[in-house]
């Protein structure tokens, strides 16, 4: 397939549920063959525009549309197959229940013959690094495992353009570079034009021949070559929440004494159907910060899960201290799911797997709802929420509307709402903008020193940095390959 081209011209789109439009007034074009990316604050609208430019928008039903967008000359819901688009979210790229058979989905629909896809299936999983057989459960593969399988899938198709929303988000380090020269080969093989939404820029920095800034109220706010961009934009984009390399961003810590003990896992088997790695010895105390890190696959958010009590240990041990139960068992696999609510939250790895509401203020009132907080104070803490997380503009949107960094800002916003002193995060800070990334971490860092244990998987060396070293009460849990 030719390399694509790409035209907008006051193009914008306004969900079906929003009375703003998430994208407004945005004019820019694309050549054949040109590497894009393509940056803006969180909700600027970048994942609204790849999925315009896939044409997977909707119709009427869904939004509203205005001026015009274009793909190769036409409306890009009649050019599908052109454009291949892997999405935020891992998880929602998987489609079938068999690894091989979800590479070849697309190339399948493309009408490739048979022993060319399973050529290319075998080409494209070996490109992306995913060493797993062809007959492997998708459903058992990791976050960033998914990640590299959406990619692999795009690969297969060969599409003419190729449309790439945070690739590399839940990704170790080592696979963020495998995954970047992954694309980097196939577009040198195929010629395809790229565009690739990535908050942190370094990565892609080498590879793309210009950068074009979406302004969050409306239009585009800069776009040229990265060099010239940042020399004149840098101090205002990043303060408009644009990572730009060279400002680097802190947070303030507080230093305090870690307090009793909160939960203690002592030998813990951890997997699903069997064990996905040794057994695991872990506490967390009142005013600590455990950040977990590792390769994909190694059982992060496995392991993060279980210390929650939303997964079954397999074996071991898992105890809350007397603080902590509060006179219920001291198993919390066997407390009810109102009482762990108000004791242990959890933000899974996929934001929306726990939005549940109509609304984003509804969905924060549901958890203060079901553990039984006064009414009274529901406006309150809400407000509160909304404010501290810059979600109060988007208080009567719908949870599905918002972008992927507002999504979990929402996730950790509705665990927060009911106060509970352990506190298990996985990929916190996925999807954000730097000045939102700064907020969510200084947010994090407040609930440390105000007493709560947290316990955070991640693969960003700033939150490492920040949450796993800062304090003497910090500590990194290093997992290796399981």
């Amino acid at each position: 397939m030719t390399a694509a081209s790409i035209r907008a011209d006051g193009w914008g789109w306004r969900h079906a549920a929003r009375t703003r439009p998430a994208v407004a007034g945005l004019s820019f074009s694309v050549e054949p063959g040109e590497r894009v990316l393509l940056l803006g604050p969180s909700g600027a609208g970048k994942s609204t525009l790849l999925a315009g430019l896939a044409g997977v928008l909707g119709d009427a039903e869904d939004g509203e549309e205005s001026g015009s967008l274009a793909v190769d000359g036409a409306h890009p819901a009649t050019t599908r197959g052109t454009a291949g688009l892997v999405l935020q979210d891992p998880q929602a790229n998987t489609i079938l229940s068999r690894v091989g058979d979800d590479v070849a989905f697309g190339a399948e629909n493309l009408r490739v013959p048979r022993d060319e896809i399973w050529t290319r299936v075998r080409e494209a999983l070996d490109a992306v690094g995913l060493a797993v057989d062809l007959e492997r459960s998708t459903a058992a593969l990791s976050g960033g495992q998914r990640q590299r399988l959406a990619l692999a899938g795009i690969l297969a198709m060969r599409p003419g353009l190729v449309l790439l929303d945070e690739p590399t988000a839940n990704l170790d380090p080592e696979g963020v570079v495998e995954v970047r020269d992954a694309v980097v080969r196939m577009l040198d093989a195929t010629g395809a034009t790229l565009v690739v939404v990535e908050h942190r820029v370094d990565t892609w920095l080498p590879v793309v021949d210009r950068v074009v800034v979406l302004d969050p109220g409306g239009g585009v706010l800069a776009d040229g070559p990265a060099d010239a961009v940042f020399a004149r934009h840098g101090d205002a984009l990043a303060e408009c929440g644009v990572w730009v390399p060279g400002h680097p961003v802190s947070v303030e810590r507080r230093e305090v004494a870690a307090g009793d003990e909160l939960l203690r896992a002592s030998g813990l088997v951890v997997g699903r159907d069997a064990p996905v790695r040794p057994p695991v010895d872990l506490a967390l105390a009142a005013g600590t910060s455990t950040v977990v890190t590792g390769p994909n696959g190694a059982g992060k958010s496995t392991l993060a899960l279980t210390m929650a009590s939303l997964l079954p240990r397999l074996g071991g041990t898992l105890a809350a201290s007397p603080t902590l139960a509060g006179g219920l068992s001291p198993d919390p696999g066997r407390w009810r799911s109102s009482a762990l609510a108000t004791r242990i939250g959890t933000v899974f790895q996929e934001p929306e797997h726990q939005l549940v509401g109509r609304t984003v203020r509804e969905e924060l009132g549901i958890g203060l709802r079901a553990v039984g907080v006064p009414r009274a104070v529901h406006a309150a803490r809400i407000d509160a929420l909304l404010q501290r997380l810059r979600l109060d503009h988007l208080a009567d949107a719908h949870p599905f509307t918002l972008s992927g960094g507002e999504q979990r800002r929402l996730s950790v916003a509705t665990v927060l709402a009911t106060g509970p002193r352990v506190v298990v995060l996985d990929e916190p800070t996925f999807g954000q903008d730097r000045r939102t990334w700064r907020e969510l971490v200084t947010l994090m860092a407040d609930l440390v020193a105000d007493g709560a244990a947290l316990l955070s998987v991640t693969h960003d060396a700033d939150v490492v940095r920040v949450l796993g070293t800062s304090t003497s009460t910090d500590r990194v849990v290093g997992l290796d390959a399981a």
